[in-house]
């Protein structure tokens, strides 16, 4: 009891720092409460996330501190991440057209949309690729089974890796899967040359070591991030995903124009080489083994975090977890949102080519404008969404429903208007990117919920959803593939249209079932005893 008295005084002292300050709950340690354990957030979808006896204390600052890098060095891995899952997408104009004869080529363009003829000359020359570059005569079916392979390979490693992280730490599988997938990506020339069999099986190995990033940037965050900055770091790291598209798409078609295909493979696997070298020398798995981390920075973490932040042991309860309503509330949308996301990931530049007819670099950049907006608004809905959790304005059950209902319902809305746009490029850009803009809503909404509803085995949980939110990036390419075979404008807006339904399905979905509250199967054996006993 001594050594609480010191410890409290400790406490009271920090709080004459002149700085800014927020307001978390100090609990007795001897009663083994922290935020993430409060008796209230348990019991009711309205209460607040902090208790309202607290102490007021200083938060460490943001700048250059340990959880800021950590999450700047996410970001950039995640962008590198996304510059090798899509470069295919811009690069499969510049393998594929020009492979036959011109009339061949003629026949594979829609004749609906009136093609100008700058835009057509300008196409021809785009698409030309300098001597001794390969093309081949692949047709759309073969075309989408090659931008969906990856997600085969994706599928396997999401449970596993998520598991595995909550176990011993995220930074190994995390640094370890880009890497992986950077080295497979040196290989990509050398695979489509061999056959369209080998560029699959390739891709499919890249989505196999690249599944394991998203589950163990989760069990990272889970010893990371403190609940009242939860949102702004996770959503920040994740919105790499987008800016990695936003760049990746625009430089790809430069370098495709430029200096051939190949060169883009070649660059994006050079990158993410470079990348993980200064992850596994900046990066720790949590704040306890950083090298570098303040005693201040660490304390705040630690104790805000509490038992939660704890690794889980090689027991999980998979049947708790798989019969838990929440869980799936958190699935289904996940999956509704990823079947619009990767639609547009992996064909928008086929549409922009097949019927809008943009040339080369137009696509690319084009096609890069919606990951743009989506980066911008869910790196927003982050600082958002903690400021109504730092006031005490909304439950985190009512912040997640109100974000993933905009993030996934008011861009249904302007994929269903695409459809209307017919051959006006301005238009269907302009509702590409409105959609995806309100898409980055969701960051902060039902992408995140699994560290609301159980901190411990986040990273297993995200594993299980992205397992299941990646089946639409194995179908959505083929499904696009069969309706969109004759590149007709009304074979694209059928993959609008359903985009936009399954997207609003899960929207609805989410608001009925969704919860911000942590499970009663998540929590640790001392807040359980705790909640016996008060």
């Amino acid at each position: 009891m001594l050594m609480d008295s010191v410890f409290v005084d400790v406490i009271l002292k920090l709080t004459q720092v002149q700085s800014k300050t927020y307001t978390f709950a100090i609990m007795a340690l001897q009663d083994g409460y922290s935020i993430n354990s409060t008796t209230d957030d348990q019991d009711s979808d309205t209460a607040p996330l902090l208790e309202k006896e607290v102490e007021k204390i200083t938060v460490p600052p943001k700048c250059c501190s340990a959880r800021c890098n950590l999450a700047a060095m996410m970001f950039f891995g995640f962008a590198v991440v996304y510059g090798l899952r899509v470069n295919l997408s811009v690069a499969m104009v510049a393998m594929v057209n020009g492979t036959n004869d011109q009339s061949s080529s003629n026949s594979n363009i829609s004749n609906e949309c009136p093609v100008p003829t700058h835009t057509f000359d300008n196409n021809s020359q785009s698409s030309e690729q300098p001597d001794g570059i390969p093309r081949y005569p692949w047709n759309p079916e073969t075309q989408g089974m090659l931008l969906g392979a990856f997600f085969f390979g994706y599928l396997f490693t999401q449970i596993p890796g998520g598991y595995l992280s909550g176990r011993f730490g995220g930074s190994l599988f995390l640094g370890g899967g880009v890497l992986g997938t950077a080295v497979l990506t040196l290989l990509t020339p050398l695979s489509a040359q061999l056959g369209a069999k080998w560029l699959f099986a390739l891709r499919a190995l890249e989505g196999f070591g690249e599944g394991v990033t998203f589950p163990a940037m989760m069990a990272m965050w889970a010893r990371w991030s403190p609940p009242l900055e939860r949102a702004r770091l996770m959503t920040f790291s994740g919105a790499g995903s987008s800016f990695g598209a936003f760049v990746a798409l625009p430089l790809t078609g430069f370098i495709c124009h430029s200096l051939g295909w190949p060169a883009v493979f070649y660059s994006c696997g050079g990158v993410g080489c470079l990348w993980a070298v200064f992850w596994f020398i900046f990066v720790s798995d949590d704040p306890q083994t950083h090298p570098r981390i303040s005693d201040r920075e660490k304390y705040y973490i630690i104790n805000s975090i509490g038992s939660q932040g704890m690794a889980h042991g090689w027991s999980v309860p998979i049947l708790s977890m798989m019969l838990s309503v929440p869980l799936w509330a958190i699935i289904i949308p996940q999956m509704c949102s990823n079947w619009s996301y990767y639609t547009l990931l992996t064909s928008l530049p086929t549409y922009m080519d097949t019927v809008l007819h943009f040339d080369l670099r137009q696509n690319s950049f084009l096609s890069a404008l919606p990951y743009l907006a989506g980066w911008v608004f869910s790196v927003g809905s982050g600082v958002l969404a903690d400021n109504l959790l730092e006031r005490e304005l909304l439950s985190v059950t009512a912040v997640r429903k109100i974000f993933t209902f905009i993030g996934l319902f008011l861009p249904a809305a302007f994929l269903f208007a695409v459809g209307f746009t017919g051959c006006s490029g301005v238009l269907a850009v302009t509702f590409l990117t409105l959609s995806s803009a309100f898409g980055g809503f969701s960051a902060a909404g039902v992408y995140i919920n699994q560290i609301d509803i159980a901190p411990r085995y986040a990273g297993t949980l995200l594993g299980i959803t992205n397992t299941f939110g990646t089946i639409p990036g194995v179908l959505a390419p083929i499904v696009v593939g069969y309706l969109t075979k004759d590149h007709s404008v009304t074979g694209w807006r059928h993959v609008f249209w359903l985009s936009a339904g399954v997207s609003a399905f899960g929207a609805i979905f989410y608001v009925i079932f969704g919860t911000g509250k942590i499970q009663s199967w998540a929590r640790t054996d001392e807040e359980s005893d705790t909640d016996t006993h008060s």
